[in-house]
């Protein structure tokens, strides 16, 4: 696995930036808490089913809620927060800009609690990669209601929700099988989702081609393959360089509305897109190989 290391980043931008497109696929059919219940359900099932039938070493005791308090914050929070917002109102651009805020956030955290240092270099391309992502989304700003507190406040808790589960899931969740691991990471996603959606949802749901669509291709490429991706990075790599790739998320998220839905491209924010990949450029190294080597990634 160490030789095909350097593909994952780009790989892992690629499949996290679909997350939006499924999105939009699937929110005109399902309420958010609800579509995520089904999602995170379905993933833990696999994940569990593949644990099973590789004999896996289950965590147990800290570690296992150490995978579901990550979890919680990676998946359950994060997306939950996304997701309500968009749905109840607020606009797609505003929040792809605070959810944008999430590299700075997981930076200062984990220099905080786990003592990565943070490089003037560094410092500069996270500052380059904010102000890409502030071009990029910039067009899409809209005057009016939608920046009502019900619609900010879950997304400002979503970036530093995600911010938070990816330094835990660095700090405490390191050693243990990818498989399982996640599948409790799911559990602790669970427990948030069907509590909101038993409470503040209708539960209805309208299945569809699309909808379908979109809880598989989530479920499958997302929760499962982007997710596996983002763990290795973060064994591999220091959390504040993994939390910078989000900076390249959206700029290839427009790319694939422009090219699915014929969303157009400005000149403003295609200098986005250049500025927030000089950002990531400029904040990022080639990951070294030594945990890769010390210590299996996935066992045999």
């Amino acid at each position: 696995m160490a030789r095909f290391i350097g593909l994952f980043p780009p790989l892992f931008v690629l499949l996290w930036s679909t997350g939006f497109i499924g999105a939009r696929y699937a929110m005109p059919y399902a309420e958010p808490f609800t579509f995520l219940a089904l999602r995170f359900t379905l993933a833990l099932a696999i994940l569990s089913g593949l644990a099973a039938l590789s004999g896996v070493t289950w965590p147990k005791g800290r570690q296992a809620l150490h995978s579901i308090i990550a979890g919680s914050l990676i998946h359950g929070a994060y997306l939950g927060g996304v997701f309500f917002a968009i749905r109840h109102g607020l606009n797609a651009g505003i929040a792809a800009l605070i959810v944008g805020l999430q590299p700075i956030l997981t930076t200062f955290i984990a220099a905080s609690l786990l003592g990565e240092k943070v490089s003037p270099r560094h410092g500069v391309g996270l500052c380059l990669g904010l102000a890409g992502i502030a071009l990029v989304v910039a067009p899409k700003f809209e005057a009016g209601g939608d920046l009502a507190l019900l619609t900010l406040a879950p997304v400002v808790g979503a970036a530093i929700a995600i911010s938070l589960g990816i330094v835990w899931q660095k700090r405490f969740v390191q050693r243990s099988d990818l498989r399982a691991s996640t599948a409790l990471q799911y559990v602790g996603a669970l427990i948030p989702t069907l509590f909101l959606a038993f409470t503040i949802e209708t539960r209805r749901i309208e299945w569809t081609g699309e909808l379908v669509f979109a809880l598989l291709w989530l479920t499958l490429v997302l929760s499962i393959g982007a997710i596996f991706l983002m763990l290795v990075l973060i064994r591999e790599g220091a959390v504040s360089k993994v939390a910078s790739l989000m900076y390249l998320t959206p700029g290839v998220t427009a790319l694939m509305a422009l090219i699915l839905f014929g969303e157009t491209l400005n000149l403003l924010q295609a200098a986005g897109l250049v500025l927030a990949g000089a950002g990531v450029a400029a904040s990022t190294t080639r990951m070294g190989h030594r945990s890769s080597i010390k210590n299996r990634i996935l066992p045999s």
